[in-house]
């Protein structure tokens, strides 16, 4: 059997669904999944399923043939006017006989003979062209007197009887040119995301809106827009630790000392230009970087890697979720769609671009650290690692980093001071779990994970501060933080970096 989708648009008529499933079912298709809401579009159809081999072609003729296949996602006109009738018997029927004659869509008629207007329809069409709208126009103006209120050719204005093509449109927007095959994939995708949520009383508009919102955000945070809040630690041996918060999504660090540099996580793709001009304005030598160490393999932790000449180390849990492209890959969630497509539309918008220079982190136990297992150690400019193995909770593969003598500890996405998030990356970050409802695969391991990190980083904390130091909590996401009873606290200073030359660091 062979799989097939496609998108059906048809009228809202009686028997329009059944004889899309008649002519399925004639070819020995077999439906597995289907999703229709008129709350969205009245005229649109989700179809999935299985048929024996050649039939899905066969299916798709039919549909065709009968006036039902989405082939194809042009932009569409929108036009608004009004047309002034004579009061003689049957001219509104006239009128319509020009609409129908060059095969406009009417989204809207307003008209009352015994209204505040008398005479006058006012008129909404979506038109697939500029010269079906100037023909139009022109038949018209032989027999109307007309008062043109609004042309639009960008998209912006239709009516939700086009709500999928308006989407497409503004996906469009966000990732550039793309062929009408890709995005009708991505509609479909986006649809199916939609509709698992909804199963689950939400609001199908939240969703679609969500999915743009990220989108958007991205696209406008990067060049001129893009900005990022910094901390600089020095330790004693000269060695200097950086956080970059990113606009969106996880944190950037950096260590160095006269000898080596490396980095933590490298942000989304999308940011990767004006990340390495923010390091060089820091003095941190990209060139120069020996190692990019990944915590795991969200977009936002890994999704400029490949950009960086240096090599990449990571769990080998990570490398698969990548191949795989489901962050939900090995957990309870992996057969759920909503990680499947949340990881498709993320690493499209973001640019991914995850390590291609790969050094696999060995996946055998040392010894255990608390309740978590270290795995492997290495040493980076002058501090001694060690990796621990993460539960899985909020995604199968996460290591955390620790340097105990040294008091530093990288916990991915597992430990966060999420009162240093400023109110655009809590919006941000609020749309994943809109669109996942848990941006943890296993919420009960992500907080066993978390209170086993927690009671590894307050043991070491007690140690250092006999020693008058103090255990940083380098987050995936906002500030390097220290504990304070059982909060993290910011340390230290942060300043704002604008790329906009006219813009200069603040406090």
């Amino acid at each position: 059997m062979i799989t097939f989708s496609f998108i059906a648009r048809m009228p809202n008529d009686p028997g329009a669904l059944h004889r899309a499933a008649a002519i399925i079912k004639s070819h020995g298709g077999n439906i597995r999944r289907v999703d229709y809401d008129r709350r969205i579009d009245p005229h649109t159809v989700f179809f999935e399923g299985d048929a024996p081999e050649g039939a899905p072609e066969a299916i798709r003729i039919d549909l065709q043939r009968v006036g039902y296949l989405q082939e194809n996602l042009n932009t569409l006109r929108f036009l608004k006017f009004h047309v002034y009738l004579p009061d003689e018997p049957g001219e509104l029927f006239s009128f319509l006989g020009h609409t129908t004659a060059v095969g406009v869509n009417i989204a809207f008629l307003d008209y009352d003979s015994g209204g505040k207007y008398p005479g006058r329809l006012t008129v909404s069409l979506t038109l697939e062209n500029d010269q079906i709208a100037d023909r139009l126009l022109q038949d018209l103006k032989h027999h109307y007197r007309l008062e043109i209120l609004e042309y639009d050719s960008t998209g912006k204005r239709l009516d939700d009887t086009v709500f999928y093509i308006r989407f497409a449109q503004e996906i469009r927007e966000i990732i550039g040119e793309a062929e009408d095959e890709f995005l009708m994939r991505l509609i479909q995708d986006s649809n199916h995301i939609a509709q698992e949520l909804t199963s689950r009383d939400m609001d199908p508009r939240v969703v679609f809106d969500s999915i743009l919102q990220t989108g958007h955000t991205l696209r406008q945070t990067t060049e001129g827009n893009f900005y990022a809040d910094v901390q600089k630690v020095s330790f004693d041996d000269g060695a200097e630790l950086y956080c970059f918060q990113m606009p969106c999504g996880g944190s950037v660090y950096v260590l160095q000392n006269g000898d080596e540099r490396v980095m933590f996580d490298t942000g989304f793709g999308i940011y990767h230009w004006e990340v390495v001009d923010m390091l060089t304005r820091y003095g941190v030598d990209c060139a120069r970087l020996s190692r990019i160490y990944i915590t795991h393999a969200d977009a936002d932790h890994c999704g400029g890697a490949a950009m960086f000449d240096a090599p990449s180390v990571l769990h080998p849990g990570s490398m698969e979720i990548i191949r795989s492209s489901n962050r939900a890959y090995n957990s309870i969630m992996q057969s759920s769609v909503l990680g499947e497509v949340y990881t498709k539309l993320i690493n499209l918008f973001s640019h991914f671009q995850p390590p291609t220079r790969v050094e696999v982190l060995p996946n055998v136990l040392m010894r255990m650290r608390g309740e978590l297992p270290v795995i492997a150690e290495f040493e980076a400019a002058g501090r001694r690692f060690e990796v621990l193995e993460s539960l899985g909770g909020h995604l199968h593969g996460q290591v955390f980093l620790l340097a105990p003598d040294e008091g530093l500890l990288f916990t991915g996405d597992s430990m966060i001071n999420f009162e240093s998030f400023t109110p655009e990356r809590q919006e941000f970050s609020s749309l994943a779990n809109t669109l996942m409802t848990s941006v943890n695969v296993d919420s009960d391991l992500a907080r066993r994970e978390r209170k086993a990190l927690f009671n590894i980083a307050i043991g070491l904390d007690d140690q250092l501060k006999a020693k008058g130091r103090r255990l940083l909590i380098c987050g995936g996401h906002g500030a390097i933080s220290t504990l304070e009873g059982n909060k993290l606290v910011s340390y230290g200073e942060t300043e704002r970096y604008h790329s906009d030359p006219m813009h200069y660091p603040t406090k």
